[in-house]
Formats: structure tokens, C-alpha cells, sequence
């Protein structure tokens, strides 16, 4: 029986995704700076965003080195064998790159809400949560280690469902840049956030998953489309939250010098002591 490859099975070219993901930086930051949803910070934005670039840097690193060597081999591996979901069910190509995308998005809800539950994931995943400022490269902040320790789970995505390399590049580009936008700095008319909302997360209903208190972090995970927040009960909103009013960040990390990009790098292993903050909030309780 011949094997099934849909067609045109490539990356997306490298200069549309670095143009977009670039693109789509620039310009979020020029409306943080316009459109601010909260004025008030803890440390000048320069300072913060280089912190959190260089942070991104070695966590780009280690997904060229790591990850995407192996999710290269696996994408072709299981088109070739037809191993997994998709290939399976051999559907036309777009319609194929359209539920790998669909898939590899509401795991990902799953892998975040392991990143919070897990307490190993959760000492990589907190140095995440400790920015105290967030924007638009907040979306970039995450620990190398947490990246290396996700390359398992990438690999099990591709894998189980037969992820084939076109969808794998097209999510992962949308995803960066809507990681970005929905912890972006940018104050959206609540009329025209209400109405996005129902679609992707934005800045405001992801600004109360990064809140200080353990009922609201514990919501609203989704990271691309918000129907995975609708379906498992977990979308969370406030309409009437006053949004400069609201704490973000980590309970036992609130000064800029427990922050450093030094403290940051060792984090996850100079310090294990903190708990999940679904754990923290059980401990408090009795």
C-alpha cells in the first residue's frame, strides 16, 4: 500500500516567519507604548525587556538545537510510515495541516496546565511567571530548561497524531506570535477585547492567569484559541477589573532584585521550595 504524504509538506520559509514574528514585535511594542493597559512598573522598560530577550535567546538556542532537529526527523518519520491520527485518516492537505494545528493547540492546554500542577515543571515554568512587568517580550521569557524539558512533549505531539512538518511550522509561528500579543502591555477597547476574546486570549484575560491570587493563575489556560478554556470550564473574566490594580507575578518574587537575569538562570535549582500555587492555596486553607 503506497504511504500518504500531503503535499507541499515544508517548513514555512524562513523569511516569512522571522518578517512576521519581528513584525509582529515591533509593532505590539509601539502600542504598548500608546495604548498602555497598565501605566505603573517596577523597573524601567529597557532594563525588563533586554532581562527577558536574552532569557528568549538561550531558549531559542536550545529549540534549534534540541527540538527542532527532532521534530524534523518525526515529522518526515511518521509521513513516511504513516504513524499517528492524521496519516491515518488521510485527508486532503489542507484540511490535514488545519486539524495538526487544531491538535497541537489544545495539548498544549494540557502541557500548561501540567507546567503549573507538576512541581518540577512549575520551578522552570515560574521564571516565567515572576516577571513583574509584563509585555510583549514576556512572551518570549521562558526558561531554556523548561523548553528542553517540553522537546518530550513536541515529540509525543508529533508522534501520537502524525503531525506533518507544514502544520508544526504554521502553529508554531501563530502561536509565538499570539503568545506575544496576549501578554503584550496594549490596553484594547473592552468592547472590541470582549468579542476577541471569544476567539484567542488577550491581553487582559491573560494578564488574570499571571495574578498573584491561586484561583485566578489557576485559570484561563489556553495559549492560542480560548475554546479550550470554554470546554474544560477554566475561561475566566472580569469585566469590571481595574486592570492597573491588578497583581501579577509570583507570591514569594516581588522585587526587581529576586529577578536578575543571574537569579533567573538558577532559579529552578537554587530555589525549590516554592509550590505550586494550587498547592500553596490547599496549604493555606487548613
Amino acid at each position: 500500500m503506497p504511504t500518504y504524504r500531503p503535499t507541499r509538506d515544508k517548513d514555512l520559509p524562513l523569511w516569512i516567519t522571522g518578517a512576521a514574528v519581528l513584525g509582529g514585535f515591533v509593532a505590539l511594542a509601539w502600542l504598548e507604548r500608546r495604548y498602555p493597559l497598565r501605566r505603573k512598573t517596577h523597573e524601567p522598560t529597557a532594563t525588563h525587556d533586554a532581562r527577558n530577550i536574552a532569557i528568549a535567546g538561550m531558549a531559542g538556542a536550545v529549540m534549534q538545537l534540541a527540538e527542532r532537529p527532532i521534530t524534523n526527523r518525526l515529522t518526515l518519520l511518521v509521513r513516511e510510515r504513516s504513524i499517528g491520527l492524521l496519516p491515518a485518516l488521510r485527508l486532503p492537505s489542507a484540511v490535514d495541516t488545519v486539524l495538526g494545528c487544531l491538535l497541537l493547540d489544545v495539548t498544549l492546554y494540557h502541557w500548561h496546565y501540567l507546567a503549573h500542577k507538576v512541581p518540577l515543571l512549575w520551578r522552570f515554568h515560574r521564571v516565567h511567571h515572576a516577571d513583574l512587568d509584563m509585555n510583549a517580550s514576556t512572551g518570549l521569557r521562558f526558561h531554556f530548561g523548561e523548553i528542553l524539558i517540553s522537546v518530550l512533549f513536541r515529540a509525543a505531539q508529533v508522534l501520537v497524531f502524525g503531525i506533518s512538518r507544514r502544520a508544526l511550522s504554521i502553529w508554531g509561528t501563530l502561536l509565538l506570535i499570539e503568545v506575544m500579543f496576549h501578554h503584550s502591555n496594549i490596553g484594547l477597547p473592552r468592547a472590541t477585547e470582549r468579542w476577541l476574546s471569544k476567539l484567542i486570549v488577550t491581553p487582559r484575560l491573560h494578564g488574570i492567569h499571571h495574578s498573584l491570587e491561586p484561583d485566578e493563575v489557576n485559570s484561563n489556560w489556553s495559549s492560542g484559541l480560548t475554546i479550550w478554556d470554554w470546554l474544560h470550564g477554566t475561561f475566566r473574566r472580569h469585566p469590571k477589573l481595574d486592570d492597573a490594580l491588578l497583581d501579577i507575578g509570583v507570591p514569594e518574587l516581588r522585587e526587581p532584585r529576586q529577578v536578575t537575569l543571574g537569579k533567573l538562570i538558577t532559579l529552578p535549582v537554587a530555589d525549590n521550595r516554592a509550590l505550586p500555587p494550587q498547592a500553596v492555596e490547599r496549604d493555606d486553607a487548613r
